[in-house]
């Protein structure tokens, strides 16, 4: 049964940083991985994503501030953000799949989702 938890959320100045991470199990090959966030009353997006074979993809609105990897043999996902705004504000996801999806596929298309960490950005 494949498993995602994250942690690293919190609640940050605007201008701090923190870095989330997920860590897998109960799976023993490599998978695209992406962080989603949602916010009260908005859709799901995806914010970063690493394919399998390690092509990283980012959101526009993240793009400089946000930082994507993966130890593959860890089975864990990183999220460093810098620079954080109020609107970085979100419950950000782990997500994992076996097709690599990249940021291309709607979020209902990844299979495996963590439980969500809260991040809170306050100006």
């Amino acid at each position: 049964l494949v498993r995602l938890v994250e942690s690293g959320g919190g609640s940050v100045q605007a201008g701090g940083s923190l870095r989330l991470s997920c860590v897998g199990s109960g799976y023993d090959y490599t998978m695209c991985m992406a962080w989603f966030r949602q916010s009260p009353g908005a859709e799901r997006e995806g914010v970063a994503a690493i394919d399998s074979d390690g092509t990283i993809s980012y959101a526009e609105s993240v793009k400089g501030r946000f930082t994507v990897s993966v130890d593959w043999d860890k089975k864990t996902l990183y999220l460093q953000m810098n620079n954080l705004r109020p609107d970085d504000s979100a419950l950000y996801y782990c997500a994992a799949d076996e097709v690599d999806y990249g940021l291309d596929a709607a979020s209902e298309d990844f299979q495996y989702w963590g439980q969500g960490t809260q991040v809170t950005v306050f100006s």
